[in-house]
C-alpha cells in the first residue's frame, strides 16, 4: 500500500518488526513523512501542546471530522497497527479530492504520539494528555528504560514540556474522531468480511511488580540460603496464566532482572502485567487476584514486592448513533468488539468516536507477522473516505 512501502524503512528492529517510538530518531522522521505528506496535498500542518500533529483542510475550527492514528509501534511491532489508520486517512482526502469533494464542516487528520506507550510504559500518551486523563506532572516524570524523562525527550523533540496538559481549545476543535486500524484478532476473517465498525472495548491496564531479595554468587550460595526474586517472579508469571479465566486476559510481556547476569543471582526483578476484561469489577479482580499470588510467592522467597498501577482505562462503548450511521453509509458491514486500546477509546469519553476495522488475515498483532491485504487496505480507505464525506457535508 502506498504510504506503507514510504515507511518500510523506517525503525526497522533487528529482531523483527519495527521498533519506533515516541520522541524518538525514529518517530522524528516519521513525522516529517506525514508533514510532507499532508502538504502534499494542500493541508496545513500544526503540532499541539503534546506533541500531536494535526493536518487541516481548510480552516481549523469547532466541530471539526477529524479522523487518524498513529504513527508509533511497540518494540518489534507490525507494520500495519497504526501506520495504517495514518495512510488511509492522506489515502481517503486522495479519494475525496478526486472526487470533487470539499468538505463543508472543517476537517483533520491527526497523529497521536506515543499510543503503545512502548517508550515510557503509558499507553494513548498523547490523546491522554490532551483530554486530561493523564496528569501532565505525572507525565513529565515517566522515564524510559535508559532514564530519559519524558520531559527531556519533549524538549530535545522540540515539545515544550512545560505546556504539556490538557488541552481544551484542540478537544473542542472534534465534533467526531473516526479511527480506522487493521484488525486485532481473527474477528472480520470469521466473518468474510473486509471492513467492519467497532462496538467497544475491553477495560485494560498495566501494573509493574517489582521484588526485591538478595542478590549474591551463583555457584557459592546454597539454594536454602538464597533470597532469589526471579523465582517468585517466575511463579507470578504462572499464577498470571491461571488467573486468566471466564474471558478475561492476563500478559507479562516484559521481565528485567537487576543486575542481570548469568551468573548472578538478581536483586531485583520487575515485571509488567498487562490485565484485560470485559468489566472494571473483572480487570480489578484479575489483578487482585495475581498481586495476591505475587505476595504469596515472594514470602515463600524471603523476598519483598511491591504493586504500582502505571496505566487504567475503562471499558469502551462507541458511541451507538454514530456507529449505526458508519453501519448504513457502509451498506451494512459486521459490528465487532476488541481487546485491545485506542485513541479513539481515549476520546469517546468526550466526543463521538468510531472505529472502522480492516481485516487481518493472520490474526496476529504488535508482532512481524500481523498483515492486511492490499485489496482489504484499499477497501477500508475507500470505506473511511465514505464515512468521511457524509459526515462533513
Amino acid at each position: 500500500m502506498t504510504g506503507l512501502a514510504d515507511l518500510a524503512g523506517v525503525g526497522v528492529d533487528r529482531r523483527g518488526g519495527f521498533t519506533r517510538h515516541g520522541f524518538s530518531g525514529v518517530d522524528l522522521e516519521l513525522r516529517q513523512w506525514f508533514a510532507e505528506e499532508a502538504r502534499r496535498r494542500g493541508l496545513d500542518v500544526e503540532t499541539d501542546r503534546n506533541g500531536n500533529m494535526w493536518a487541516w483542510w481548510g480552516p481549523p475550527g469547532e466541530s471539526a471530522v477529524v479522523t487518524g492514528s498513529h504513527l508509533d509501534s511497540v518494540p518489534g511491532g507490525g507494520a500495519f497497527d497504526g501506520p495504517l489508520g495514518v495512510v488511509a486517512a492522506l489515502q481517503a482526502v486522495d479519494l475525496l479530492q478526486g472526487r470533487g469533494f470539499t468538505p463543508v464542516k472543517p476537517f483533520a487528520v491527526v497523529v497521536f504520539v506515543e499510543e503503545e506507550g512502548g517508550r515510557f510504559g503509558s499507553g494513548c500518551l498523547g490523546s491522554r494528555l490532551l483530554t486530561g486523563a493523564l496528569d501532565a506532572d505525572a507525565a513529565r516524570r515517566l522515564t524510559d528504560p535508559d532514564g530519559v524523562s519524558l520531559a527531556e525527550a519533549a524538549r530535545a523533540a522540540g515539545v515544550d514540556p512545560t505546556r504539556l496538559g490538557r488541552d481544551g481549545d484542540a478537544l473542542r476543535r472534534i465534533g467526531v474522531f473516526v479511527e480506522l486500524h487493521v484488525e486485532q484478532g481473527r474477528g472480520l476473517v470469521d466473518l468474510g468480511a473486509p471492513v467492519g465498525v467497532a462496538s467497544s472495548i475491553l477495560a485494560h491496564g498495566r501494573w509493574r511488580f517489582r521484588f526485591t531479595g538478595e542478590g549474591n554468587h551463583a555457584g557459592a550460595t546454597l539454594m536454602g540460603d538464597r533470597r532469589d526474586p526471579m523465582l517468585a517472579a517466575a511463579a507470578t508469571v504462572l499464577a498470571a496464566r491461571r488467573a486468566a479465566v471466564d474471558n478475561t486476559r492476563a500478559t507479562i510481556g516484559r521481565l528485567i532482572p537487576t543486575p542481570g547476569g548469568t551468573n548472578v543471582i538478581p536483586s531485583r526483578v520487575d515485571l509488567w502485567l498487562d490485565a484485560r476484561a470485559h468489566d472494571t469489577r473483572r480487570t480489578r479482580d484479575l489483578v487482585a487476584a495475581i498481586a495476591e499470588a505475587a505476595g504469596r510467592a515472594a514470602a515463600d522467597e524471603g523476598c519483598a514486592v511491591e504493586v504500582t498501577e502505571e496505566y487504567y482505562g475503562d471499558p469502551v462503548t462507541f458511541d451507538a448513533g454514530l456507529r449505526d450511521r458508519l453501519v448504513d453509509t457502509l451498506g451494512g458491514v459486521p459490528v465487532l468488539p476488541t481487546g485491545a486500546g485506542h485513541d479513539a477509546g481515549v476520546l469517546a469519553a468526550h466526543v463521538p468516536t468510531a472505529m472502522l476495522f480492516v481485516r487481518n488475515p493472520t490474526g496476529v498483532s504488535h508482532a512481524p507477522e500481523e498483515f492486511a491485504e492490499e485489496a482489504d487496505c484499499a477497501e477500508g480507505a475507500r470505506a473511511l473516505a465514505d464515512v468521511l464525506a457524509e459526515l462533513a457535508r
